[in-house]
């Protein structure tokens, strides 16, 4: 694949003037082949980031690992597979990892703080403040900031499902100029690149990059739940709301922050859109769905208006007021989702009614929207 060598040079560019910067490092980058942390690697990649801090730029670290870390003092001598021993592991590991990075950033006077997030956190609008400004504060503070999911009590149903993707919401969560996510593979490659004639892929500006790139079988899993299905994934999402993306191997870090030919290029495809519509597209998890009429859909999809009780047909799941639902059309295909204002019990006296004449009858609190339209997002063009 050629590059325009100028053009490449203008994006790179833009990498060094980036001043806040979120940086995604996995398991694999993290731990011994036996799965307990490895100081050396965690003290290498502070180095890279303390450095980057002191250049006056503020640095956030979304961390695997913690699972990881408490496999070896539990006893476990792989990852295992039911939720409740991973959460106990995590409940063991992310003390111990939070304890390596303090340490390891002491050396540099830097405090860290521990951040802890489930999709509810970057999803629902309360907790979604309170995210955002417990970060603030803490790069206010001259602190960086540690990042991971919240392990010890995420279902599936509030699961990120990968900490790459979690590091990309993150990324629009605190309006990050740049984010880097860290591997054990140097970037992305054309085919699986402990074979011969594969090459690295410098710059990836669309879909037409990835034609005929066997993105599955491009990276390593390890201890980790992650591969490069999952980080190619998270620079579409990053990218695609403004924020360019580097995708490297932790040893070359420091090259990917300074800007040099290195790695795997995700320029932005796309503007900033409204942080939490971002996460209610690609964190979220429908709770249940709601049925509309050919009007209520062509009102949300191409006016981009509320949805109003008088176009639902029909309610399914079971949801409580709040949750993201989606929102289907007369064929049954998901149109929209959104942070629903009625509990699944409630719906279906709405159906087909007016507000106003459920004001009357069930009183004031019924006149408003089942999803405002500030709390929706179209999932894609009919």
């Amino acid at each position: 694949m050629l590059v325009n060598a100028s053009s490449d040079a203008d994006l790179r560019a833009e990498v060094t003037r980036a001043k806040r910067v979120v940086v995604k490092v996995g398991s694999s980058s993290l731990t011994t082949a036996a799965g307990g942390l490895d100081a050396d690697r965690v003290d290498a990649l502070v180095d890279v980031l303390a450095r980057a801090a002191a250049d006056e730029r503020e640095i956030v670290l979304v961390s695997s690992g913690a699972i990881a870390a408490g496999l070896a003092p539990l006893g476990f001598p792989r990852r295992p597979r039911d939720l409740a021993s991973q959460q106990a592991a995590a409940s063991v590991g992310q003390g111990l990892l939070v304890a390596r990075y303090t340490a390891s950033f002491a050396r540099y006077r830097r405090r860290v703080g521990q951040v802890l997030l489930t999709v509810d956190d970057l999803t629902r609008r309360p907790r979604y403040r309170n995210a955002y400004n417990t970060l603030e504060k803490l790069l206010a503070m001259g602190a960086v900031p540690i990042v991971n999911e919240n392990d010890t009590v995420a279902t599936h149903e509030i699961r990120f499902s990968d900490n790459d993707r979690l590091a990309a919401l993150t990324a629009h969560l605190v309006h990050a100029d740049l984010l880097v996510l860290l591997s054990d593979v140097d970037g992305l490659y054309d085919g699986d690149p402990s074979k011969p004639g594969t090459s690295r892929i410098p710059e990836v500006r669309g879909e037409a990059d990835l034609d005929g790139v066997e993105i599955g079988s491009t990276g390593k899993a390890g201890v980790g739940t992650g591969g490069m299905v999952t980080k190619v994934e998270a620079a579409r999402i990053a990218a695609s709301g403004g924020v360019p993306v580097v995708l490297t191997s932790a040893a070359e870090a420091a090259d990917a922050l300074a800007g040099r030919p290195t790695g795997t290029l995700f320029p932005r495809t796309g503007r900033r859109s409204a942080d939490r519509l971002v996460w209610l597209r690609h964190a979220s998890a429908p709770h249940g769905a709601l049925h509309l009429d050919a009007g209520a859909v062509e009102a949300v999809v191409e006016r981009r208006m509320s949805l109003l009780p008088a176009g639902l047909t029909g309610v399914t799941g079971d949801f409580a007021e709040g949750d993201p639902v989606d929102l289907l059309d007369e064929n049954g295909h998901a149109v929209a989702r959104g942070l629903v204002n009625f509990d699944a019990r409630e719906v279906p006296r709405l159906l087909g009614r007016s507000t106003h004449d459920l004001a009357r009858e069930l009183g004031p609190a019924y006149q408003r929207e089942v999803v405002h339209r500030d709390d929706l997002v179209v999932l894609g063009s009919r």
